[in-house]
């Protein structure tokens, strides 16, 4: 008799604990999609001044953080360093959230596929509006 209630309390714990675990992953994905709108966007509006050479445009959407640890001379070097005219398509991540931070690992193929440039962007939001705080070559 003690066994058969035992065994029936250890189902029963089991089944709430996967529950529980499994509102947790939904509640953790919708609050990530949720927090991320408007990080895409930016990275299309960085990558499009780039390419149009409107480097000034494109640094003015880094944070003010950044801007004074990256002088504009650094950023247009870094930018040349990673020779982004070799690269066509880009294949975003999936977002990670830490601390009020998202960081987006972004991936630029070459037009035949062969080469692959890896960047991780980090987002913090700045008022209503997601700015980079970093950019790393992986």
């Amino acid at each position: 008799m003690d066994m058969i209630l035992l065994r029936d309390y250890g189902v029963k714990i089991l089944l709430a604990a996967l529950a529980a675990l499994l509102t947790y992953w939904l509640i953790s994905t919708i609050r990530l999609i949720i927090s991320a709108r408007g990080i895409n966007p930016l990275i299309k509006q960085f990558f499009n001044q780039v390419a149009r050479g409107r480097i000034d445009a494109a640094y003015l959407l880094t944070t003010n953080n950044y801007r004074l640890h990256v002088s504009r001379q650094n950023f247009i070097r870094m930018l040349s360093g990673l020779e982004l005219r070799r690269y066509r398509n880009l294949k975003s991540g999936r977002p990670r959230i830490q601390e009020g931070r998202i960081t987006l690992t972004v991936k630029l193929n070459s037009e035949d596929k062969k080469q692959v440039l890896p960047l991780d962007f980090i987002f913090i939001k700045v008022g209503k509006d997601w700015r980079i705080e970093r950019i790393l070559k992986l």
